[in-house]
């Protein structure tokens, strides 16, 4: 018999139970499932918030803001719904209103171009040595500590943008539903997004 509080299908170190399983036993309240499915999403969710405000101390804080609206909010959770998708939507409102408070969004330039996925990720991959990543190693390379930098200089929106596309590997539908806007502007911000970063990493290697 499962321990109280406890559910039957939660395993002891919840491998091979789907989030979907979890999501369930977090309906009921089960506080140990919902414990393994934030281990399960904490480290991108930190990762995301701490590449959109640069502040690891804020960016932990926030996550923790991000759980916390999670847990009580799963049981008006829509099974239809993708699980990942609602999670960046409250992360997104999260991120969005500890900058209003703020008052520190910034207004990037609009450009347009290309850059490759592969690059982008190797910057974006920023998480607290206790949620390590197996691609740690690349984030902290030097391509991955100047594209860390050129992230820094795109504004609120484009960053967030970019970093749902190349990083989480959301679809540009994915993207619309998180951050409540078209699919044309999600393809007009990774467009100019992707040419400022490009014209930055650019101008960086004709200094080296």
């Amino acid at each position: 018999m499962a321990p109280a509080g406890t559910s039957p299908d939660v395993g002891a170190e919840g491998e091979e139970i789907s989030d979907h399983e979890l999501i369930k036993a977090c309906q009921k309240r089960d506080s140990r499932a919902f414990e393994i499915l934030m281990m399960r999403h904490r480290g991108n969710v930190y990762a995301m918030i701490q590449n959109m405000i640069k502040n690891e101390a804020d960016a932990w804080d926030l996550s923790q803001e991000v759980f916390l609206k999670v847990w009580k909010a799963l049981p008006k959770f829509e099974a239809r719904a993708k699980f990942s998708t609602w999670l960046y939507r409250i992360t997104h409102n999260v991120v969005y209103d500890w900058l209003r408070k703020r008052k520190i969004e910034s207004a990037g330039e609009l450009d347009d171009g290309i850059l490759r996925e592969s690059d982008i990720a190797a910057g974006a991959q920023t998480t607290p040595t206790k949620i390590a990543r197996p691609d740690e190693a690349l984030a902290n390379s030097e391509l991955g500590k100047k594209i860390t930098v050129a992230l820094a200089t795109l504004n609120a929106e484009h960053r967030e943008t970019i970093l749902l596309r190349e990083v989480q590997g959301f679809d540009y539908k994915e993207i619309a539903k998180v951050m409540e806007c078209s699919l044309g502007t999600v393809m007009s911000r990774l467009y100019y997004a992707r040419k400022k970063l490009k014209t930055i990493l650019c101008d960086e290697k004709g200094k080296d």
